[in-house]
């Protein structure tokens, strides 16, 4: 699965997103369950109005690649970029993102996968 970050009421259910950097930056960000923290620190830092789109890549009508972020994660991570819409069938799960207390972002209790941390 990967993730998308999106503000609450940005996506709604059985319609297809279609978020301000596809038409800016020509591809949709998204993290995996284990990056997701990165970008959610890095940008959405104070915000307590967020989303996290749980999609299915096998769904995707759009193509998926992996590429550097940007900029360039220093540990030389990848982020998945939609080259386009996310179609309704993708999004498996929509949940609230909020901060911790600390008022940074971790992965959500809810979508760690059993065994991992």
């Amino acid at each position: 699965m990967i993730l998308h970050i999106c503000l609450r009421g940005e996506w709604r259910a059985g319609v297809a997103y279609r978020p301000a950097s596809l038409d800016t930056e020509g591809f949709v960000h998204c993290s995996d369950p284990g990056t997701v923290h990165l970008p959610a620190n890095r940008l959405f830092a104070g915000r307590t109005d967020l989303a996290l789109l749980r999609i299915d890549p096998a769904r995707l009508t759009a193509p998926l690649r992996w590429e550097e972020g940007d900029p360039p994660d220093p540990a030389g991570i990848w982020f998945p970029h939609v080259y386009g819409e996310i179609n309704p069938e993708a999004v498996v799960s929509a949940h609230d993102f909020p901060p911790g207390p600390d008022g940074t972002f971790r992965l959500p209790a809810d979508l760690v996968e059993p065994g991992r941390v």
